[in-house]
């Protein structure tokens, strides 16, 4: 239904405002409804106008200009659509990817560091254990070296323990020759090589451990 006016009256629709002159000057805005104005007066309905929501699809700065030259000020405008230039979208693109690459990195460098803590923690429970594992062989072979030679000194008369383990130490010498003969892929060089040369390596051990005990007896 459109607007119903007369010379003294007039019928505003809704979502619409009547602009009332008076002697050709903005006097006031009629609301929605039945409205009197007196043309005696002056008073005379110029025109109505729609408050209903628009879209413009101009640019801010053109609309604010253009509506101003004509009386209005654009207080509120709801932006649906905002397509910026080429440019613009690229730098915006641009930065985007460089904050999501630095926080990959970020979190790529606390993954990497969880993983080194955890690989030393590794290497370092590996170790202890491998030097576990190594101090038992090496008790167990002291003790059966040590039965071995108690027994043998018991049932053979007349020997003595540096012998039984002179003997020991050349049927380990042996052994070991074997050993590094089986295997064709081994890189192990056994200096000095010889058989005299055990009864020498046996001596500068209990060299050793006399001078260490001497030393203790000595403090």
């Amino acid at each position: 239904m459109g607007n119903v006016n007369c010379v003294f009256c007039g019928c505003i629709e809704q979502a619409s405002v009547g602009v009332v002159e008076k002697w050709g000057r903005f006097d006031r805005l009629a609301d929605p409804g039945l409205n009197f104005w007196n043309p005696l007066a002056g008073e005379c309905l110029t025109g109505t106008l729609s408050t209903r929501i628009n879209s413009l699809d101009v640019k801010i700065e053109t609309k604010t200009k253009v509506m101003g030259a004509y009386g209005y000020n654009i207080e509120h405008i709801l932006m649906v659509d905002i397509i910026p230039d080429a440019s613009v979208r690229r730098a915006m693109n641009e930065i985007n990817a460089a904050q999501r690459m630095q926080l990959a990195s970020v979190y790529k460098g606390e993954a990497d560091k969880i993983l080194q803590v955890k690989k030393a923690e590794a290497e370092a429970e590996a170790k202890y254990l491998g030097g576990v594992g190594v101090a038992r062989q090496r008790q167990a072979i002291t003790d059966g070296l040590r039965e071995n030679i108690l027994n043998f000194s018991h049932k053979v008369e007349g020997t003595s323990a540096k012998e039984v383990m002179d003997l020991i130490m050349i049927t380990q010498y042996f052994d070991t020759i074997k050993d590094l003969g089986n295997s064709s892929k081994n890189t192990t060089v056994f200096i000095p090589h010889g058989p005299g040369h055990v009864r020498d390596i046996g001596d500068q051990i209990r060299n050793g451990l006399m001078e260490a005990a001497s030393a203790k007896v000595t403090d």
